[in-house]
């Protein structure tokens, strides 16, 4: 492999590794020009200890750095473990607030900000970058995959949660991804391994995307899911939902694509075709996990130009702030409240 220029564009694209250090094939492959970051999963987490050193070797690549991001929001979607705090599901919230008889629901806002910050703080002492959280979806009781991943049903409250979540994961120096524009929870099938179509119209659809209009969010993930009654490709295929992010939302931060190997994908194509069609629809990074052949065809064959544009709001992912100690967060009272509040919201899980 050539030795990299000291400084090297961000491109569009988002892979994962196999184990839980670098080989020198995993190196080769994240400093090919087209990757601009890579995505973790449970196979790849041993221990705090452990995270910590492979997400060193992997910001030692490159400059600027990979950004490195992981699904941990909580519930069954924690890929970090042990020696993390475990955190709730975000309908424990949800539910909080429906219980709270204060109408300011004080606490429960209090809870969402805490764990925000230890969801995000625990993570950056470790060198994850960013979690791609928080979920927006409406809980339709329709959705398994959404299911108790959503704060709640009414939009309003929704709103206000993860509102309260990204203060906190801010806080940490973390920015917030919601997903999975323009909403996944009225759909029953499961984009992983199914293609989901929902059958509403955009007024039907007005109350999942009002939290993407109430927050101020730096990178947005569209669904795997198509609305044929508004435009018959999938969203995150589709210029028409990426242009009302832009123009209509007024949204202009990142847009991941959500995974390219899932089921829900293979609407455009094999993964040269799906990422090229997402790339084009709007989407400035590009996922692409679980599938180490999907990832080696399309290094061999991306031919998208790099777009500078993109390259700089991919950057905007990075923390700019430095990363808080283990030492720090224990004497920290906003950590240690968060702590007490997941262990009070899972307790009673």
């Amino acid at each position: 492999m050539k030795p990299l220029p000291v400084e090297q564009a961000l491109g569009p694209l988002m892979i994962d590794i196999a184990g839980t250090e670098l080989t020198a094939f995993d190196r080769e492959r994240l400093c090919h020009p087209a990757v601009g970051g890579i995505i973790l999963f449970t196979r790849n987490y041993v221990c705090p200890e452990q995270l910590a050193s492979l997400c060193a070797a992997i910001h030692a690549l490159r400059t600027p750095r990979l950004p490195i991001g992981i699904d941990h929001e909580g519930g069954r979607v924690q890929r970090c473990r042990e020696g993390f705090t475990r955190l709730p599901a975000m309908r424990s919230l949800g539910e909080a607030w429906d219980r709270e008889p204060d109408p300011a629901k004080t606490k429960t806002k209090e809870m969402a900000r805490a764990i925000g910050y230890v969801l995000a703080s625990e993570l950056r002492a470790h060198g994850v970058d960013l979690s791609f959280t928080p979920v927006l979806d409406l809980d339709w009781g329709r959705s398994s995959v959404v299911g108790t991943r959503a704060f709640h049903r009414d939009p309003e409250i929704v709103a206000a949660l993860a509102g309260e979540l990204i203060a906190g994961l801010r806080q940490a120096g973390m920015i917030a991804c919601g997903k999975h524009f323009p909403g996944h929870g009225w759909v029953e099938a499961d984009s992983h391994v199914a293609i989901p179509v929902d059958e509403r119209t955009l007024d039907e659809l007005a109350p999942d995307m009002l939290p993407y209009r109430r927050l101020q969010l730096d990178a947005v993930m569209p669904a795997h899911v198509s609305f044929p009654k508004i435009e018959s490709k999938s969203a995150g295929f589709s210029n028409y939902w990426i242009d009302l992010l832009r123009n209509d939302i007024k949204f202009d931060g990142v847009v991941f694509s959500d995974d390219l190997s899932m089921e829900g994908a293979s609407v455009a194509g094999d993964i040269v075709a799906r990422a090229t069609a997402a790339y084009r629809a709007g989407c400035d990074m590009l996922l692409v996990c679980n599938s180490p052949d999907s990832v080696g065809k399309l290094l061999m064959r991306w031919s998208e130009p790099l777009d500078p544009i993109r390259s700089a709001r991919i950057e905007r992912l990075l923390p700019t702030r430095p990363a808080p100690t283990a030492e720090c967060l224990r004497a920290d009272p906003l950590y240690r409240a968060g702590v007490a509040f997941a262990q009070e919201l899972t307790a009673n899980a």
